[in-house]
């Protein structure tokens, strides 16, 4: 009887831990999906976002700069300028002359639109509270986010600044071992932008061969 009576309590204990466990996990996961939804709700509120970044992968260094409004954005990136005007996208390359011009909805590219750089957590991932660090005296609270379908990333850790609610960096672990991490090194809002801002001007490219693909 007294074997029955500690199986019982040990059983109880562990059922217990488990509902515990689950709790604290389901817990956490509130809190990240809270802040990730402020995060998102800031980004929206901006009429338009100029970002300087930088990236690190395996070590390699290289900078870049992306102004956003709504879905149109363009993007300055290793050389090369990438512009959607809310239609089209535009890839300038100085190097070969060339200007490519694409129609996202056509060729399947609308997921991987810059526009969603901020917002790009609200689906495909599980998510997760994970550690908070003191980075140069702002404190940046870290979201484990972990890709619910397939592909090349094992887990992404998003570090959000607490007070700002602004993203701090993105850190991208891949399964084959690879790491790469893109920081914000400048972070400003609703700037004046001209109406032709997001308008691609063939003219200024006489020499460039354009090369429309739809």
């Amino acid at each position: 009887m007294k074997k029955i009576k500690s199986m019982k309590k040990i059983v109880a204990l562990i059922v217990v831990c488990f509902i515990s466990i689950t709790n604290s996990q389901a817990q956490n996961a509130d809190k990240a999906k809270a802040l990730l939804n402020e995060v998102t709700t800031k980004v929206k509120s901006y009429n338009n976002i100029a970002i300087d970044f930088d990236v690190n992968l395996n070590g390699q260094n290289s900078k870049g700069n992306i102004t956003l409004s709504g879905d149109k954005y363009i993007l300055n990136y290793m050389g090369i300028t990438r512009l959607f005007d809310g239609s089209k996208v535009y890839t300038i390359n100085p190097e070969d002359e060339e200007v490519t011009i694409q129609n996202p909805k056509k060729t399947g590219d609308e997921s991987l639109t810059p526009s969603k750089l901020l917002t790009f957590f609200n689906s495909g991932y599980s998510f997760s509270w994970d550690i908070s660090q003191n980075i140069n005296g702002r404190t940046i609270q870290y979201i484990k986010l972990k890709p619910t379908g397939k592909s090349d990333v094992k887990e992404i850790l998003l570090g959000i600044d607490s007070k700002t609610k602004h993203i701090y960096n993105k850190i991208d672990v891949y399964k084959n071992g690879s790491k790469s991490t893109l920081t914000v090194k400048s972070f400003k809002t609703n700037q004046t932008l001209s109406k032709n801002h997001f308008t691609f001007t063939e003219s200024k490219y006489p020499k460039y061969y354009i090369n429309k693909i739809d």
